[in-house]
């Protein structure tokens, strides 16, 4: 089906998928092809499993790597009208499920999953046919076949694209055994820890909080008893991870929180909560506030980079919640007011120039500017690119999402300082997302060139690529390789 239409579509138009793919003029293409296209990958945020990496996780077939857990693909299905025993059922064949996902393809187009998923079936497997019905049996068997063979386990598949470094997101309660495996055995790509302490704030559930406080006291040894027991618990992993070479942080937030130190007393809510009582809206939101101060100056302390991932409104649908649990293609982009709230954290950190590196990433594109503002107001010529609005991310990280991302860093900061791309993906296949950063990128300022808006200074405006999809990024977190 795909395949006549696209033939049709052929005379006279540029071929899908070419060398030159998103690349509109030569300039561009020159930028991508000599500066971008062969520079390793950095991954400093994703949700890759280190357990797969380490042990070398083969894969059984197509959809077991490329369709569980998946919720961007899962969405698409959904909305065609396919059950959802196709999607996440328990008795469904991993064969049909990837047979309704092929039905659904060819009506992704303008979708980045149409792209997605052309890019990596041709940079994994070689695979240059559409994905279609008529293509889906032959398409599934090859890579499947594929694999089989050690060159498609998991660091296989990250070595394809050229991947040096890794890292993933671990929960402060993570005994790390895999990453203190991969570092003795000096497997590659190389893989660090990143804390993820979001569990250790989440107030908002009484009972599932107490629980989760047991399990931090014992990763621990710590008796956690009080707020300042919470705290030494916390300091006592983020001591553990910088050990085992973490240097990152990350929360996923709807939206920073500040108010005036002392309005409430955390000692009085941790007790609070401890005897089984639960807390106000207020009360909440201030024992996240004065927790992530905390976790903050942890992080300064130890030199590590903090990000921010804001914006998403999560499990929106409860009645799927309740049948599918979280996680599973039922959040959306959120509207909740940011930078007040934002300049007056930061300020607080930066205050006592406790202010560890960091990094901002909106879901809400109505917050370009907002966040491309807001790093120029704590960038003090200490460290370059100190404070760095994020790439798009979620459903931002798509050429659109990520066009308008880079103009809003060109017009409001220096685009030239930015630490550039990640997947923030759980599937060893979503690597060819760099790449498409990377075209995105280069063709940006190829059109800025072809335009006479910037100079035809190749070497010049190779070298801002190359910072921006590698060298930035290697300079801002020097990782103990």
């Amino acid at each position: 089906m795909l395949d006549q239409v696209s033939n049709r579509l052929h005379r006279g138009s540029k071929e899908f998928l070419d060398e030159n793919f998103l690349l509109q003029n030569d300039f561009a293409q020159q930028l991508y092809h000599t500066y971008a296209k062969d520079l390793p990958i950095i991954d400093y945020h994703c949700h890759l499993s280190p357990k797969d990496i380490t042990l070398n996780r083969p894969f059984n077939n197509l959809s077991e790597i490329w369709l569980a857990g998946d919720h961007y693909k899962w969405r698409a299905m959904r909305t065609l009208g396919i059950n959802e025993e196709y999607i996440t059922g328990k008795s469904t064949s991993d064969k049909d499920k990837f047979l309704k996902w092929a039905e659904t393809v060819p009506y992704t187009l303008r979708n980045p999953l149409f792209h997605w998923t052309h890019l990596e079936l041709k940079r994994y497997f070689g695979i240059n046919q559409l994905l279609s019905p008529d293509t889906a049996e032959e398409i599934y068997e090859e890579a499947t076949a594929q694999l089989q063979q050690k060159s498609h386990f998991t660091r296989g598949l990250l070595e394809q694209m050229n991947v040096e470094t890794v890292c993933s997101t671990d929960d402060p309660i993570d005994t790390l055994n895999y990453h203190i495996q991969a570092k003795r055995e000096g497997i590659k790509p190389n893989l660090f820890p990143a804390f993820r302490p979001d569990k250790a704030y989440a107030v908002e559930n009484q009972g599932s909080y107490l629980s989760y406080l047991n399990l931090l006291g014992q990763a621990s040894d710590t008796e956690i008893s009080s707020y300042k027991a919470l705290l030494d618990a916390l300091k006592n992993r983020v001591d553990y991870f910088h050990e085992h070479g973490g240097r990152l942080s990350d929360h996923g937030l709807e939206k920073l929180y500040y108010f005036k130190r002392g309005t409430y007393d955390c000692e009085k809510l941790m007790a609070k909560l401890l005897g089984g009582a639960k807390l106000c809206g207020e009360e909440i939101h201030y024992f996240k506030f004065e927790t992530l101060l905390h976790l903050s100056h942890m992080y300064h302390a130890k030199g590590w980079t903090q990000q921010y991932h804001l914006g998403a409104l999560r499990n929106t649908n409860q009645r799927m919640l309740r049948l599918l649990g979280p996680d599973t293609g039922f959040d959306s982009i959120g509207d909740f007011s940011q930078a007040s709230a934002i300049a007056q954290f930061l300020n607080e950190l930066d205050s006592s120039d406790q202010l560890a590196k960091t990094i901002l990433y909106n879901l809400n594109p109505s917050d370009n500017e907002v966040l491309a503002t807001m790093i120029g107001n704590f960038n003090d010529g200490s460290i370059r690119g100190k404070v760095q609005f994020g790439s798009g991310w979620w459903f931002l990280d798509q050429k659109d999402g990520m066009e308008k991302q880079m103009n809003a860093l060109s017009n409001m900061g220096l685009l030239s300082c930015f630490v550039g791309m990640l997947t923030d993906s759980r599937s060893f296949l979503s690597f060819p997302r760099h790449e498409y950063f990377r075209r995105t990128l280069c063709n940006l300022i190829g059109k800025d060139v072809a335009n006479g808006e910037l100079p035809n200074d190749e070497e010049w405006l190779g070298k801002i690529v190359s910072d921006i999809c590698y060298y930035n990024a290697k300079n801002y977190f020097q990782f103990d390789y």
